[in-house]
């Protein structure tokens, strides 16, 4: 029986992925780690929680100790917009707390560590379009640099320690149950939060700005997948590009209009616009599915169809 830790689980991904990793592996089997933001009621009361410092190495093994730990999924991170007004303590807690993981996860000798990864690590000399999963990657924003970092760390883990370290290029992920915490593409989940409630949406990104995205659904089962493949078949380990829809904020915009006619959006580009321009505008995943199958479930509509029916129920506007 797997006995995994998450760490970040408060987080947009975290949380939703300790819901699902508890859904399949029973609750009392996944313990969620957190730095200093409280979880939910129904986090807390649903299985183990513990506060942890990612920067403490100490902590994270006492927990894993603790608990039995076999397995962590490290989702514990500073973001892209946050990480460039703070590149110190993105540094940090990006770095230094994947490298205590890691280092962790030797002395342990634990089963797997799952490390999630970014389209933040391209840069502009990447090619936009299809973006290779080998490619030249020169990030120029620090969560970028520490998400290169990251690959590299977790690749050379495996190969000189032996410890089966695995990870997905991320997209921006959309969710219909918790808010994002200061990444580029967030405007993809508040304007479906402005378009219920008000109609409008100031959007910080330029109208024709296309970007790689993906929903929450598709996000969770792509890592899970990844973590269940059979390890002889994977010729990667913490770099495979996943890939779902791409699409500029106007597209959504077009999308929302179909079901709210009077939706209206404005655009008032800021500095996340300049780390947007730095990313591609697809990738190409033909690794992941050649070699663990993956496939997505949704794409622009499916997805715009659902986050409106699930926020109308939340927001009380059904």
């Amino acid at each position: 029986m797997e006995k995994i830790l998450v760490t970040g689980a408060v987080g947009q991904i975290g949380s939703e992925l300790v819901e699902a990793l508890r859904d399949k592996y029973c609750n009392e089997n996944v313990v969620a780690a957190g730095h200093r933001t409280k979880p939910t009621k129904e986090m807390k009361e649903a299985g183990p929680f513990e506060f942890v410092d990612v920067l403490d190495k100490d902590a994270i093994k006492l927990v894993i100790k603790k608990y039995n730990i076999d397995t962590v999924y490290h989702m514990g991170a500073v973001l892209s917009a946050t990480g460039e007004e703070k590149p110190q303590l993105a540094f940090r807690v990006n770095i230094i707390g994947l490298y205590n993981v890691l280092e962790v996860g030797r002395e342990c000798e634990l089963e797997r560590i799952m490390v999630p990864s970014s389209i933040a690590a391209f840069g502009p000399d990447t090619p936009t379009e299809n973006t290779p999963n080998e490619t030249i990657m020169r990030p120029t924003t620090m969560y970028g640099v520490s998400k290169v970092t990251g690959e590299l760390l977790g690749n050379y883990y495996f190969k000189r320690f032996g410890l089966d370290v695995r990870g997905i290029r991320y997209p921006g992920i959309i969710s219909n149950k918790t808010l994002p915490g200061g990444g580029t593409t967030d405007y993809a989940v508040e304007i479906f939060y402005e378009a219920i409630k008000n109609k409008h949406y100031v959007c910080f990104l330029k109208e024709d700005s296309t970007l790689p995205m993906m929903y929450m659904p598709d996000a969770i089962k792509g890592l899970i997948s990844l973590s269940e493949a059979d390890i002889n078949q994977l010729k990667h380990h913490c770099d495979y590009n996943l890939a779902a829809v791409s699409f500029s904020p106007g597209e959504l915009v077009s999308e929302i209009q179909r079901i709210i006619p009077d939706f209206k959006c404005e655009y008032k580009p800021d500095f996340r616009q300049e780390i947007a321009d730095s990313w591609p505008k697809s990738i190409d995943d033909t690794a992941a599915r050649e070699e663990w199958g993956w496939e997505p479930l949704y794409d622009l509509r499916a997805m715009t169809l659902d986050m409106i029916e699930k926020l109308r129920i939340k927001l009380g506007h059904g």
